[in-house]
């Protein structure tokens, strides 16, 4: 299957492709934010543990990492349309399902399957600015995307809060259904094809194959990873947070909502400063600021293993973090997908597995040690850590495409 042409003006404007690539992506995020102010009070809901609790978040983790697998190479061979609204379409029934859910069983049941459903959003939005657009464009969509996309998680929190108190967490599952409605709405009537649906690629082995190539892809898998251990910390964080915030600080899940806000705040207001920024340097140049910020964020995170905790204290560093993820992401998604457009599909997905792998390998790890304190402290850092060696790594080698101009130096005539 090929890319459909470009004609000198694109099949979608790139205000529209932004808005509709952010409402793919936010589904995500925000069913994840808007659902863990009810956490504490499913657990009395239920009366089960916590442990319990959080398998809920992990099995919605593991739901939306392993589907994307499926969803991107599916929307490269039958397209991006029918993939959109039929993963939306098991989201919003697994939304119903967790809305009636009778047990804590029904209820993790019906989070794998909200994961499945919202994971094609993360990988179809990325391909389909890959489809259109490239280069400095490509990022400034990536960054827009980010732009609009920090509302949803910005709002979710306080949104679940509010819901919370009103109505109790069942209603959270009724906001889901909507947004899920919402999508499949806007894939009907505002998102048109960008590919050409190829079902001869509905093939097992030549997907294995485009995967292990990725897997062998150098500049693929550097740039991917410093997107891993930038993007994957706000998961593996969200398993952490509710619980030092409400149960270790004493925050009520209103206020939890409300002080999400200092996270996507400051990651929209970041990504505004982007755009500003891009209009006199290019995206890639903002790569190396970005992880300063994020080391910086993940030294302050590291501070939580000693000494009392306040919100303040807790907040500040993931703040700073937030503001490194918005400096890197709209050069390195560009980065990482640019060699590619036959498999764009297939090389988002990828992209997207590793960074909610890493986000639940890293929650699930933390859960494991019983501490969710502790764990933030000495597990986030490491994420840090990872983006700076493989953005290292990226430099070091010959990649095939980056989004940084190469500045020719005339030879003086001898």
């Amino acid at each position: 299957m090929t890319a459909a042409p470009s004609p000198a003006t694109p099949l979608m404007s790139s205000r529209r492709v932004s808005v509709i690539g952010a409402l793919l992506v936010a589904i995500g995020p925000v069913s994840m934010a808007i659902y863990t102010p009810a956490m504490t009070e499913i657990v009395q809901a239920f009366g089960v543990t916590e442990s319990a609790v959080k398998m809920t978040l992990t099995l919605y983790f593991g739901g939306f990492a392993l589907a994307q697998l499926i969803a991107g190479p599916l929307s490269d061979a039958l397209g991006r349309r029918p993939i959109i609204i039929t993963f939306m379409g098991i989201y919003c029934a697994a939304s119903l399902f967790a809305l009636f859910a009778p047990t804590i069983e029904a209820l993790m049941a019906a989070r794998f399957f909200q994961g499945v459903g919202a994971s094609a959003g993360v990988a179809i939005s990325r391909a389909l600015v890959r489809d259109l657009f490239k280069g400095e464009e490509s990022s400034r969509i990536m960054n827009l995307i980010g732009i609009i996309l920090a509302l949803g998680p910005a709002l979710a929190p306080t949104l679940g809060g509010l819901l919370l108190s009103w109505s109790g967490w069942r209603s959270t599952f009724v906001a889901m259904l909507f947004m899920g409605l919402a999508i499949i709405a806007t894939a009907i009537f505002a998102l048109r094809e960008t590919v050409v649906a190829d079902r001869s690629r509905l093939n097992i082995r030549s997907l294995g194959g485009t995967y292990l190539m990725l897997l062998r892809h150098r500049h693929f898998m550097a740039t991917a990873m410093v997107m891993s251990g930038a993007l994957g910390a706000l998961y593996a964080q969200a398993t952490f947070l509710p619980f030092i915030l409400m149960d270790t600080i004493g925050l009520t899940p209103a206020q939890f909502g409300l002080g999400m806000l200092m996270q996507s705040g400051f990651f929209f207001a970041s990504s505004l400063t982007v755009r500003f920024l891009m209009r006199r340097v290019p995206a890639y140049r903002l790569v190396a600021p970005g992880l300063g910020f994020i080391l910086l964020g993940s030294l302050g995170t590291l501070t939580l293993a000693f000494g009392a905790l306040g919100f303040l204290h807790v907040m500040i560093p993931v703040a700073v973090y937030a503001i490194g993820i918005a400096f890197i992401m709209p050069a390195m998604s560009t980065a990482a997908l640019a060699p590619f457009g036959r498999e764009a599909g297939s090389a988002a997905s990828m992209m997207g597995f590793l960074q909610m792998g890493s986000g639940l390998l890293i929650g699930s790890l933390g859960a494991m040690m019983g501490d969710a304190t502790l764990a933030m402290a000495l597990l986030i850092p490491l994420m840090g850590a990872t983006a700076c060696v493989a953005y290292l790594i990226h430099r070091s080698h010959p990649h095939l495409t980056e989004p940084e101009p190469r500045v020719l130096i005339p030879v003086p005539r001898t």
